[in-house]
């Protein structure tokens, strides 16, 4: 049975939604608890031993040259340290402009990532390109902040002109099992991505996966964001180890995918932290298409959280192109 969720229009209640997923009259913890541990549970050694075959693949000649053209595409180019400045902002967008300046036809990245303060610089430098702003907001990357801070937070990015907000999850009460908090924190992240007489932005929803111990969380985790209106689910952060890894990222994409199958609704994966070779990106590529399908081989379904992963795919893609590899020397530095 498929049920259609249309809470992408604007003032569409994400808990009207879920009541009529879970068949209940009123979304309370107990309802939540009984549904999200009713999913099937994730067999670890399958999972592991599944994720390092699909790593053995090999990726060869055209194909290894549309793939990093792809996994280009696919990135979100991502500065978040407490010292960004201005000018790193806008170098870092320069480098999404061109990324490769002896070779123009090489992709653009999907979106540039920076903290909420330096969205407006990242908007005036990318002008307009089709190159997205994304902003991580609600106290990233701890989430440990009131909710009126983290809306607040939400919102004066999207006004600054975020056509992305990465949110992040209260891992501490999604642990303790208060699963209606963190619905109701994302719903309401949802709805203050909202803009009047425009496009909203899209919502990613950050597990912080390394925090969630197991895979049935992490599907679990998976799954209530999805309920509570999110378009993307994220593994990490990136300050937090493990980042993303094969076998989570496995277990996100068949959460995806069973979504669709019950609602209808398609919705994005982005693995973040510790993606840097290419030859990561392509494996990542190849579990795409054979857990969740070739559908979310799009920038609009798929995306790397990144900062040095665009330089090796450049180089890559440079070797591929002259048939000699250059040297880090040959890209600038992120």
């Amino acid at each position: 049975m498929t049920i259609s969720l249309t809470r992408d229009v604007a003032g569409v209640d994400a808990t009207a939604d879920a009541r009529d997923l879970l068949g209940v009259s009123r979304l309370t913890n107990r309802a939540l608890t009984s549904w999200l541990h009713g999913l099937p549970g994730v067999d670890q050694v399958g999972c592991e031993a599944r994720a390092r075959a699909l790593g053995t693949r090999s990726v060869k000649t055209t194909s290894k040259a549309w793939a990093i053209d792809l996994a280009i595409s696919m990135i979100d180019l991502t500065t978040l340290e407490g010292a960004d400045t201005p000018g790193k902002v806008r170098s870092l967008c320069a480098k999404a402009l061109v990324p490769d300046p002896t070779d123009p036809t090489t992709p653009r990245p999907a979106a540039v990532c920076v903290y909420g303060d330096m969205v407006e610089t990242a908007r005036q430098a990318l002008g307009d390109s089709a190159i997205h702003v994304a902003a991580v907001a609600t106290a990233f990357p701890s989430g440990r902040a009131s909710l009126p801070v983290k809306l607040a937070d939400t919102r004066y990015a999207v006004a600054a002109g975020a056509d992305e907000i990465d949110m992040v999850i209260d891992r501490g009460a999604f642990l303790a099992g208060d699963y209606l908090t963190v619905f109701d924190q994302i719903a309401a992240v949802k709805a203050a991505c909202q803009r009047p007489n425009a496009k909203a932005a899209h919502l990613k929803v950050i597990l912080e996966t390394g925090e969630l111990v197991t895979y049935d969380n992490v599907r679990r985790a998976s799954h209530l964001a999805m309920l509570a209106g999110g378009d993307f689910v994220k593994t990490s952060t990136g300050k937090v180890a493990p980042a993303a890894t094969l076998p989570v990222t496995m277990v996100m994409l068949e959460a995806v995918r069973d979504w669709r199958e019950s609602t209808g609704a398609q919705v994005g994966v982005k693995p973040a932290g510790g993606i840097r070779t290419s030859k990561d990106a392509i494996t990542y590529l190849v579990m795409v298409s054979e857990v969740a399908g070739d559908d979310w081989l799009d920038p609009d379904w798929f995306r790397f959280g990144a900062s040095s992963l665009l330089n090796d795919l450049l180089l890559q893609r440079q070797k591929l192109r002259t048939g000699a590899y250059s040297g880090a020397d040959y890209v600038t530095i992120d």
